[in-house]
């Protein structure tokens, strides 16, 4: 990952909150998400309408697994987009998981954004596995484009996703790892105004769902 953080300057028209970007939102019947992205449409409309120069955001893309250095890097980007002052942060993200501890870190550094966050699971076939349906969650906007898929966030060893060359831990261990992962999950699901069942099940059933 680059020590300097790549954060484009996109116009709204061309990021996918207009139609033909096909965005999917993991709404749930989630009023909180369904608001963010009307205000985010409207924005949209205005601008055109009005001709006025596209609304500026920043847009970040993660594609592979979660560790020290994305969430550093992620970190970063929000500092800097809120230093810009950018109308929201997307961050486009396909992630097979990685570690909860980083995990942990990037979903703090989501509550703590000056700017609204956005996470979309892009381009198809991507996923949004184990950690990434936690990073996912997190975000104030969620949104999935067709044909991809979010869920399987049982933890694996001690990492999201899992890791090699680490001793297993025994039943008790991994029943106290399942139990707050899932207390993490569900109390991100909580203050995000989503399906805290749904996220649930995604850690102890390992449920995955998908955007048709």
């Amino acid at each position: 990952m680059s020590s300097s953080v790549n954060l484009r300057l996109a116009p709204l028209t061309a990021i996918g909150f207009a139609d033909r970007a096909q965005l999917v939102n993991l709404q749930w019947n989630e009023d909180v998400m369904k608001r963010w992205v009307l205000i985010l449409a409207v924005t949209l409309g205005f601008c055109m309408a009005q001709k006025l120069p596209a609304a500026q955001v920043g847009l970040i893309k993660i594609d592979g697994a979660i560790g020290p250095a994305t969430a550093s890097y992620i970190a970063r980007a929000v500092a800097l987009s809120g230093d810009r002052k950018d109308e929201c942060l997307i961050l486009q993200l396909d992630t097979p998981g990685g570690l909860l501890e980083s995990t942990k870190h990037i979903v703090q550094s989501f509550y703590n954004s000056p700017v609204p966050t956005v996470v979309f699971v892009a381009p198809a076939p991507a996923h949004a596995a184990s950690a990434g349906t936690f990073i996912t969650m997190a975000a104030d906007v969620a949104a999935m484009a067709p044909h991809t898929r979010i869920g399987a966030a049982h933890p694996v060893s001690i990492g999201m996703g899992g890791s090699s060359g680490e001793e297993k831990p025994d039943d008790v261990m991994k029943k106290k790892i399942e139990n707050d992962t899932a207390k993490d999950i569900e109390n991100i699901a909580a203050k995000r105004h989503r399906n805290v069942e749904w996220a649930r099940s995604a850690v102890v059933d390992s449920v995955v769902i998908s955007a048709k």
